[in-house]
């Protein structure tokens, strides 16, 4: 977990039932989340000009103010890097071994002519304090003043030192990835109607199927890690046959065959509670888009002759979930989807299929 902007007080707990205790900024020099990330408290000198087009200053010079901050540390090694972030802005710092932390300077300005100017004094700042044969001027006039281009940077530098190092940001971004196989059970339904001919309308009933996906998760690294985007490409079929008696078609039976396969793509939110560090539980909100593969409904006589043949595609729907997930691996889930049609391309028919419930297992590879 952690947060989108530099905290000055957090709460934690000394165990897992224990009472929630306060800190702020005063009291604690530094702190760490296992495995994640680390802030440092420091007496730092910051320039806070806005980067935005309307409230732009004319001076190019950053005015600098001390401040009392939580540091946050994206390198550790002999040159090291740190963040603060506070709403829309970003400022990075920088020290070698255990010298004074400096803020790297970069600011947006309002020329005489009132046009955009740039003070990349950041770039003169590395060129002239982090010197190793592996470091190129080129490597300099393409620096910009984000995060990955500095870890990388400072990264470059450090290796070219032969210091050991630790990238905080490379923790922070594998840990925000999982990937989580997801074998599921579902309950699913299919009617289908003709508004000029009654006849042909078919009830399928219900079905037990069987389906498989692959949850992509990316965990957004801000309000604790709650909040997560997903993909999840999933595989499903659904197959069934209806004989019905009928007087307007030779040998008086109408036999209706279902074959639908196809490629869910759920896209969804997903929010987190957490109940103790290693459970919590889930809920999803997704939209499904559906590309269907070589599927159709087919309507034959007795004799088994075709009498036409109906191409499925179909329209996205929507689905909602609640799961529970232990230690980070196994989860389960229930999810519901609304009806789906997948008669889009026909103006007289109309189809509702319906998945009323499905139960989803998930073993998360990472």
């Amino acid at each position: 977990m952690d947060w989108k902007n530099n905290p000055t007080e957090f709460e934690y707990k000394k165990t897992e039932n224990g009472e929630t205790q306060k800190l702020t900024i005063e009291s604690v020099k530094e702190f760490s989340i296992y495995n994640n990330s680390k802030y440092i408290r420091k007496n730092i000198n910051i320039d806070r000009s806005s980067s935005q087009i309307n409230n732009l200053s004319n001076n190019k010079n950053p005015t600098f103010k001390e401040e009392q901050l939580f540091l946050k540390v994206l390198v550790q090694g002999k040159a090291n890097l740190y963040l603060f972030e506070d709403s829309n802005l970003k400022r990075y710092f920088y020290n070698i071994d255990n010298s004074d932390i400096e803020q790297l300077v970069y600011k947006n300005y309002l020329t005489p002519d009132f046009k955009l100017g740039k003070n990349n004094q950041f770039k003169q700042q590395l060129w002239a304090n982090l010197k190793c044969h592996d470091i190129k001027l080129n490597d300099i006039e393409h620096l910009e003043y984000n995060k990955n281009s500095l870890i990388h940077f400072f990264n470059k530098y450090n290796k070219c030192n032969n210091s050991d190092f630790i990238n905080y940001g490379e923790k922070q971004k594998r840990d925000l990835f999982n990937l989580t196989l997801r074998p599921r059970f579902d309950n699913s339904s299919l009617s289908i109607q003709n508004s000029s001919s009654n006849s042909r309308d078919t009830n399928f009933g219900s079905k037990s199927t069987f389906g498989l996906g692959i949850e992509i998760e990316y965990i957004l690294p801000f309000n604790g890690n709650k909040l997560a985007i997903l993909i999840e490409p999933t595989y499903q079929n659904f197959k069934s046959n209806k004989t019905t008696e009928v007087n307007n078609v030779s040998g008086g039976k109408l036999i209706s065959e279902v074959n639908y396969s196809s490629i869910e793509l759920p896209l969804s939110m997903r929010y987190y509670f957490f109940l103790n560090d290693n459970s919590k539980i889930f809920i999803n909100a997704s939209v499904i888009p559906d590309f269907t593969m070589n599927s159709s409904i087919k309507f034959s006589r007795n004799d088994g002759s075709v009498l036409n043949t109906l191409e499925i595609k179909s329209r996205p729907n929507y689905a909602i979930g609640i799961g529970y997930k232990q230690n980070d691996k196994f989860s389960l889930e229930i999810r519901c989807q609304t009806s789906r049609e997948i008669l889009r391309d026909y103006l007289t028919w109309s189809s509702n299929y319906n998945k009323t419930l499905s139960i989803i297992l998930g073993y998360s590879l990472f």
